[in-house]
This record gives structure tokens, C-alpha cells and sequence, in this order.
């Protein structure tokens, strides 16, 4: 596997509870995979159970860092996944709306899938920008500003959303892409 992203360092968001486990396992995984370190950020340090289709339990991971304890600026990429219930407690959390909104507005990859978009919406960037989410959430996005389109994977400047985990595989090499991008 090409380490084209080796001097590339991403955070990975990961919810006190409801993040969708393929949605961060497989971005993280793609990443690493590419040579990037990726480091999971997170409101409280510690362990953290993801789940699957919403409902199921999933794995549990560790969140590394705290958004108090971390910037913007010490990343190079981005990745917010979904799950609902975590994209909500987090766009209900100050520091990681002000962290998603530092590094949309820095204009640096920035990977958002399913419900995560919810937190674009919330720090408000939306504005003329073209995405896509999980459908349910069509309707919040259009009213943040963002044109909303039914497709696999969007990309708008480096900024990449994608609906649901069946659309991994192009949000992930979307992802990276855009990462290798921005490092030439």
C-alpha cells in the first residue's frame, strides 16, 4: 500500500456515544493504511462504544485526545463520521462545533459522512457549499445554506460528505484524494 500521506496527521472525531463503527473504522483504517497518522479526538478521554445501524452495540475505541486539550492547526485532515446519535451530542457541544468550524473556515481536507454533516451545520459553513448526508437531514442542511444532492460522494473544495456507510469505499478514497491533494 502507497505511504503517500506519511507526513499527514488527521483527527478523527469520535462521539461519547452513538458514533457508527464502520463510519469511523473504515476512514481511520484507509488513512492509516495511506501513512497517515490519525489521531481520535473526543470530548472526555477514555474508551468509547461506537454502535452499528444506530441501535447495535458495536467496538469500543479510544479517544486519544480532548478537544480542549487539541487545535485545529495541529491537523492536516479532518474526519467527522455519523451514527445519529453521536453527530447530535456532538453539534451539542461547543469545543467540537468551534473545532469543526476552525478547520472547515482553514479550508483543509475535511471528511464528513451520514449525520456528521449535522455538525457543519452547526458551526456554520454551510453557506453555498454543495453536500450530501444521510437523507433525514436534508432538510437541515438546505436550511444552513448548503445545496443538498442524493449522491455517493460529494466533493466541494476539500471539503468531502457522503451518505451512509454502502458509500464508504468512495468516501474514504474521496478522503485520501483530497488529502494527497493538498500535501503536493
Amino acid at each position: 500500500m502507497s505511504q503517500s500521506l506519511s507526513d499527514t496527521t488527521v483527527a478523527i472525531l469520535l462521539a461519547p456515544r452513538g458514533t457508527e463503527e464502520p463510519e469511523f473504522t473504515e476512514p481511520r483504517d484507509a488513512l492509516t493504511d495511506a501513512g497517515a497518522t490519525v489521531e481520535v479526538v473526543g470530548v472526555e478521554a477514555g474508551e468509547v462504544q461506537t454502535v452499528n445501524n444506530d441501535l447495535e452495540p458495536g467496538g469500543s475505541y479510544e479517544v486519544e485526545k480532548t478537544f480542549s486539550e487539541v487545535s485545529a492547526d495541529d491537523y492536516d485532515g479532518l474526519v467527522v463520521p455519523g451514527g445519529s446519535v453521536g453527530a447530535d451530542d456532538l453539534r451539542g457541544n461547543e469545543e467540537a462545533v468551534e473545532f469543526v468550524r476552525q478547520f472547515v473556515e482553514s479550508d483543509r481536507p475535511t471528511g464528513v459522512i451520514c449525520h456528521g454533516p449535522w455538525l457543519l451545520a452547526e458551526a456554520d459553513v454551510l453557506d453555498g457549499r454543495t453536500v450530501t448526508s444521510f437523507h433525514s437531514i436534508e432538510t437541515d442542511l438546505r436550511n444552513a445554506g448548503a445545496e443538498w444532492v442524493d449522491e455517493e460522494v460529494v466533493v466541494d473544495g476539500h471539503l468531502v460528505t457522503s451518505r451512509n456507510p454502502d458509500d464508504l469505499d468512495a468516501f474514504c478514497e474521496a478522503v485520501v484524494e483530497q488529502l494527497e491533494q493538498a500535501s503536493r
